[in-house]
């Protein structure tokens, strides 16, 4: 599935959906290292963009996001429509990350 039939609007421009499997979704639960702390740490006290997190949260989001369109996949789906990210505290120093949408099958407008 094509990053272009991915989209967090209720419709995917030029197509219509012509089946609905239902929610689909990725989920991970990740927390920060002792390594990752430390240098989250030090960075904190200069201020400005804590990269290490930042790249911590991206490989989460990544991960789920691909999760998610092989969960489409394995439906027979062929787009994925109102697709949304959310995060939740589990624990301090745990973090859930979820990506969801609905699994639909699009066809060209026109036909």
């Amino acid at each position: 599935m094509h990053n272009s039939m991915i989209t967090t609007a209720l419709e995917l421009p030029g197509h219509a959906v012509v089946k609905n499997f239902g929610v689909v979704r990725g989920i991970t639960v990740r927390s920060r290292s002792i390594v990752g702390n430390f240098f989250g740490g030090l960075q904190s006290l200069f201020g400005g963009n804590i990269t290490i997190y930042t790249q911590l949260c991206e490989q989460a989001r990544a991960e789920t996001y691909e999760q998610m369109c092989r969960h489409a996949r394995q439906m027979g789906a062929n787009a994925i429509i109102a697709m949304r990210y959310d995060a939740t505290e589990v624990m301090p120093g745990l973090t859930e990350v979820l990506c969801y949408g609905t699994a639909v099958t699009v066809v060209p407008a026109n036909s």
